[in-house]
């Protein structure tokens, strides 16, 4: 009796082994899975701070700067980013053959919502900024000594967009894509 006993038991453990090793399998597969999924889901707070971090460093490109006339020409573009989570100090240069154009700022995000102060040097103008960060875009209104203009800064890849549209001073738009380094 005692032998049928522990054969009984002995099948009970071949079944379980069984089945810890097909549990284990399962979760093997599926465990790269909820890691990806953990890895690509962010809660909507922490972008502005990933945008913020993703373009901390120095940044180079061209572009075009157009004129309240209407003439236009190729520019070239520095960009420097300090700060990083919801904080983020920027200089950004552009010269052209016949203008420079220098933009200092100072950003804060709390969830998407941006505000800061800005300056730009050439041009004798500074203010006050506000925007959103969306993704990895941020878009800024900004005002400030009888000028007031928009400014988009979009994270692509190993590129940055900037895209300046001014109301008040005589330049009128910057467009410039820069890569990192």
């Amino acid at each position: 009796m005692q032998t049928i006993e522990t054969s009984r038991f002995a099948g009970h453990a071949v079944a379980s082994a069984r089945a810890a090793r097909a549990l284990a399998r399962k979760l093997a597969w599926a465990a790269p899975w909820v890691l990806a999924i953990t890895l690509v889901w962010r809660v909507p707070e922490s972008r502005a701070e990933s945008l913020f971090d993703s373009l901390i460093g120095s940044w180079s490109g061209q572009g075009q700067i157009r004129y309240d006339n209407g003439q236009s020409e190729g520019v070239r573009c520095t960009a420097y980013y300090t700060g990083g989570g919801d904080k983020l100090r920027l200089a950004i240069r552009c010269r052209s053959a016949t203008t420079e154009v220098e933009i200092r700022g100072q950003l804060t995000a709390e969830g998407q919502k941006l505000t800061g102060t800005w300056e730009e040097r050439t041009f004798n103008a500074s203010g006050e900024a506000s925007g959103r960060v969306i993704g990895d875009k941020m878009s800024l209104s900004v005002t400030g000594g009888g000028f007031k203009g928009v400014m988009s800064v979009s994270h692509v890849g190993p590129k940055q967009v900037v895209t300046i549209s001014t109301e008040g001073i005589r330049m009128r738009s910057v467009n410039v894509t820069m890569g990192k380094g």
